[in-house]
């Protein structure tokens, strides 16, 4: 089984590959005619986005965590979390690499859902900066319609009241989710009496998406992209705000469609944005995916996760 698992991760790439070829074809073609400078620049970015999650997954908890063994999980995190619906295949990764660290499975979860906290908190409180400092620069009207908003507000409400009703009905549901919250509101408390661990857990969360959008900015400028910095940067957090509750795979599709909206709303002409974000998530997904993945395998073989 465990020799299985070594080689899911490369089995699913391939699928994946296979069936996002004409993307793959594109953005390789546009790198191609880039500013070297500016793409070598994101690659760094993104490379620095796995030490930022590593930095706030140690953050999140009391005990130290092997860094070396952290830094490789979190590499490997990001090709599982390509591979399935947003969110799950880093936070299974994570939940794993922790529980083998001695974790209990109670404190594990209230880890990681401590550090998605962080992580959404830091991505909103970027986005709200970002806004107060450049007011007019994204037209809400263009990323998200207006027709479409109110069906939005709608399904989110649907939902909530859903989670609601199902808490207060079901007794079994409701001594559980009491006891991971103690649990949860327990894990913070210990992290937050520790500095070190505060400031690891929501420094890393706030640069996360901050060198993800400073990623997209290099690639932005490396292909000639009439649009300043800044507002390339609140395009990037208010598409991935936007496509947070779109459960695809790392985002695949759908991310690509709201960045190429978002740009299009700051200003920018639709071909170039398309291009930037094609190229965009070829440095981002598409090559580290492979490595990722090949990683992945590695750790599962090691007993790491």
């Amino acid at each position: 089984m465990r020799q299985v698992l070594c080689l899911l991760p490369l089995l699913l790439v391939g699928v994946v590959a296979v069936r996002h070829r004409q993307v793959l074809v594109e953005g390789f073609g546009y790198l191609a005619s880039a500013k070297w400078p500016w793409l070598l620049a994101a690659a760094g970015a993104t490379c620095l986005t796995w030490v930022a999650a590593a930095v706030s997954r140690q953050g999140a908890v009391v005990e130290r965590l092997p860094r070396l063994r952290l830094l490789a999980t979190q590499f490997a995190a990001g090709s599982a979390n390509h591979l399935l619906p947003t969110g799950l295949g880093a936070g299974a990764v994570n939940l794993r690499f922790m529980t083998v660290c001695g974790l209990p499975p109670a404190r594990s979860s209230a880890a990681l859902a401590l550090y998605l906290l962080a992580e959404v908190v830091g991505r909103l409180g970027l986005l709200a900066a970002l806004l107060i400092a450049f007011p007019h620069a994204l037209r809400f009207g263009s990323l998200v319609p207006g027709t479409a908003l109110g069906p939005l507000l709608v399904g989110i409400c649907v939902v909530l009241s859903a989670a609601v009703g199902a808490l207060v009905c079901v007794r079994r549901l409701r001594t559980a989710a009491l006891s991971f919250l103690r649990t949860a509101l327990g894990e913070a408390r210990s992290v937050h009496t520790r500095p070190s661990r505060a400031l690891a857990l929501w420094g890393g969360s706030l640069a996360f998406p901050a060198l993800q959008a400073a990623g997209l900015a290099a690639v932005a400028t490396a292909l000639g992209l009439p649009v300043p910095a800044w507002h390339v940067a609140l395009a990037y957090l208010a598409a991935t705000v936007a496509v947070a509750l779109i459960p695809t795979p790392g985002g695949i599709g759908s991310v690509e469609a709201a960045l190429i909206v978002a740009l299009v709303a700051v200003g920018g002409p639709v071909a170039v944005a398309t291009a930037v974000v094609l190229a965009f998530r070829i440095i981002t997904v598409w090559v580290p995916l492979l490595p990722g993945a090949l990683t992945l395998g590695a750790l599962v073989r090691l007993k790491v996760i």
